[in-house]
């Protein structure tokens, strides 16, 4: 291209750029001064409406102070009227409280007056009365004196007319009305007695009867056996051996006593330890069953009938544990228990004894409302001690209450049986029942036996308490020892002091004798008249 066209080419862009330029920047300016004119005449707009508002406000400000200033002028005018009516409120009421206070010092003189007059008045009266009391002694005394010369007149024709003395009539009197009051009271108190008598009878018969019928016990008691049968006397001689060795191998195996004595086909064991006496009992007839009796075979077969015996015992003692629903007894317990089975008290078996004596005390203590499984468990356990009793010193209760504390009974139970011989006092309801519930397991009928010297002697001793009481002519003890009845002089005791005589021989019979159940005294009054035909 030629030089001098571009040269004219760039000459004419940079003319046309700058006409533009000059052009854009007129055209600006002028849109700039245009808009700032326009501004500033809103601007004036504005502040002319501002200050035009402005005087309208400062005009309405005026009006509204004048109104305000006019309201305040009227509220002091009303305040001042207001003021002006209570000052002339307060005016008239000083003069009423003037007239009053005119009123009350009138009225206060009047008081003293009257005061006054109230007190020369009272004066006159006491005066009066002083005389009146004075004139009213003169007269009561004189009446007084006429009164006990009319009485003593009265008393000296009664006692001529009675015959007796005032001091005698009063204690004629007094004796006739203590003798009326003590038969009185002693009428109440029988028939009080007997009223007692026949709610508790009711209620005892509803709950033992209760208790009776849920246990129904139908077992015989057993008695363990201590005599051996055997086939024939032959035995006698092999059972000693030679120079007696079999005999001595026996006893210092089984720790008792073997008697060989004229009793023909028996052979007796003798010993303190039912347990050991079992022992040997069975370990005996094993050897008559077998036929080899020598020592090495004696004592093979007493340590196998240990071993087989203490299983007994465990089973007997976990049977008698289910029947009478008290789980959860230590082994030595349960083990104890079962050495209860070849032990007898007055021929009644120990073991069978506890089993029913746990059945009647759940059964009461159900009735009673009692814990049931403290009273089973108590009388379960009781006569636990009797296991040990030849082993270890004191009374089988106390021994019996050791045990179960050291294998974890609670105390309660363990207070059941130290209390139920009385070793201990009585503290709870379960241990009453638990003492109620040995007492009639042991004294229903043909639950023991006793020596006939025993039977006498409790008998006489019944009699001899009866005996001791004044106006008793003769007393019989009837019914195996459960009555007493006496037989009384009728000229010295009549039918009231029956009733007591009896309360008397029942009470001292209750704190000078043992005996299991209940007593029953009779008192007999009998008058007879006698005459002959001739």
């Amino acid at each position: 291209m030629d030089p001098l066209t571009l040269v004219f080419g760039a000459l004419e862009f940079v003319l046309v750029a700058a006409a533009t330029f000059f052009g854009t920047r007129w055209f600006l300016e002028g849109r700039a001064e245009s808009s700032v004119k326009k501004a500033q005449g809103e601007a004036n707009a504005i502040l002319e409406e501002a200050e035009t508002k402005r005087r309208d406000t400062v005009l309405e400000a005026k009006d509204e102070i004048i109104r305000m200033r006019a309201d305040l002028d009227r509220e002091l005018t009303q305040r001042r009227k207001e003021i002006e009516r209570i000052e002339r409120r307060i005016e008239q009421k000083e003069e009423q409280i003037d007239q009053k206070s005119t009123a009350v010092d009138q009225r206060d003189a009047g008081v003293r007056r009257r005061e006054q007059e109230i007190t020369r008045a009272k004066e006159q009266w006491d005066t009066d009365l002083i005389k009146l009391k004075e004139q009213w002694e003169v007269d009561r005394a004189r009446q007084q004196a006429v009164l006990d010369e009319a009485r003593n007149r009265h008393l000296v024709e009664l006692e001529r007319v009675a015959g007796l003395t005032a001091d005698q009539a009063r204690d004629e009197l007094v004796r006739e009305v203590e003798t009326e009051a003590r038969a009185l009271a002693a009428r109440r108190l029988h028939e009080l007695d007997l009223e007692l008598q026949e709610e508790a009878d009711r209620r005892s018969r509803k709950v033992l009867a209760t208790t009776i019928q849920r246990i129904a016990s139908d077992y015989v008691a057993e008695t363990t056996v201590s005599v051996i049968p055997l086939p024939s006397d032959d035995m006698k001689g092999r059972i000693i051996g030679r120079e007696g060795r079999n005999i001595r191998a026996l006893e210092q195996a089984t720790g008792v006593d073997l008697i060989v004595d004229d009793t023909p086909e028996a052979v007796t064991i003798s010993g303190f330890d039912p347990v050991r006496r079992e022992v040997a009992r069975r370990s005996l007839q094993k050897l008559l069953q077998d036929g080899r009796i020598h020592p090495t075979r004696i004592e093979e077969i007493v340590n196998k009938t240990r071993l087989e015996l203490d299983q007994v015992m465990r089973e007997e003692g976990e049977k008698v544990a289910y029947e009478a629903n008290v789980p959860g007894l230590h082994p030595d317990l349960i083990k104890l228990l079962g050495r209860l089975k070849f032990r007898t008290s007055y021929g009644q078996n120990v073991l069978h004894h506890s089993l029913e004596t746990s059945l009647i005390a759940a059964a009461l203590a159900s009735e009673l409302g009692a814990d049931v499984n403290v009273a089973k468990t108590a009388g379960l356990l009781h006569d636990i001690g009797k296991a040990v009793d030849h082993e270890v010193e004191g009374p089988h209760a106390l021994i019996g209450a050791d045990i179960a504390k050291r294998l974890g009974r609670s105390s309660k139970i363990v207070h059941a049986i130290a209390a139920h011989h009385g070793e201990e006092e009585p503290l709870t309801v379960e241990a009453f029942i638990v003492a109620t519930a040995d007492a009639i397991s042991g004294a229903r009928p043909g639950a023991r036996r006793e020596m006939v010297e025993t039977y006498i002697k409790r008998l006489e001793a019944l009699e001899g308490v009866a005996n001791s009481f004044d106006g008793v002519e003769k007393s019989f003890a009837i019914q195996a020892g459960r009555e007493v009845r006496i037989l009384v002089q009728p000229d010295s005791v009549d039918d009231l002091a029956a009733a007591r005589l009896a309360r008397s021989v029942s009470r001292k019979i209750e704190e000078s004798l043992e005996y299991p159940g209940q007593i029953k005294v009779t008192v007999i009054r009998e008058t007879r008249s006698t005459d002959y035909a001739r």
